[in-house]
């Protein structure tokens, strides 16, 4: 006997049925996937730390404040505007980057005093 599968179909369809067709679509969990890859660098979650304490940043600043090369930053920017959760501006010769939304409310979660102290 395991502990990973029912010995015998027990299904409880009202219940099922009910979850299945409120579950977000393919599309929708696709993307949420893509945000939680985007996440899963330490790099990444120091940008979007950093992001959050500031109104914007520009490239050169957030290499220094997570100490990585300029290329490297603009690598990890590439992908966390990509998902979403940074916006850009350029300026000149210059490109600002903000948090969005979405990803202030991400590094809040993750970040949570109850959840860091776990």
């Amino acid at each position: 006997m395991s502990l990973d599968a029912c010995d015998l179909l027990c299904l409880d369809l009202d219940t099922a049925e009910r979850i299945r067709s409120a579950a977000p679509s393919a599309e929708e969990l696709g993307w949420l996937s893509e945000v939680a890859r985007s996440l899963g660098d330490p790099t990444r979650l120091r940008v979007l730390l950093a992001l959050d304490q500031a109104d914007e940043l520009c490239v050169c600043d957030l290499g220094w404040i997570v100490g990585a090369s300029q290329s490297l930053s603009s690598h990890h920017l590439r992908k966390l505007r990509a998902a979403g959760l940074v916006t850009a501006r350029r300026e000149g010769k210059i490109v600002f980057y903000s948090i969005a939304s979405r990803g202030a409310a991400l590094v809040r979660s993750l970040f949570d005093e109850d959840a860091v102290t776990r």
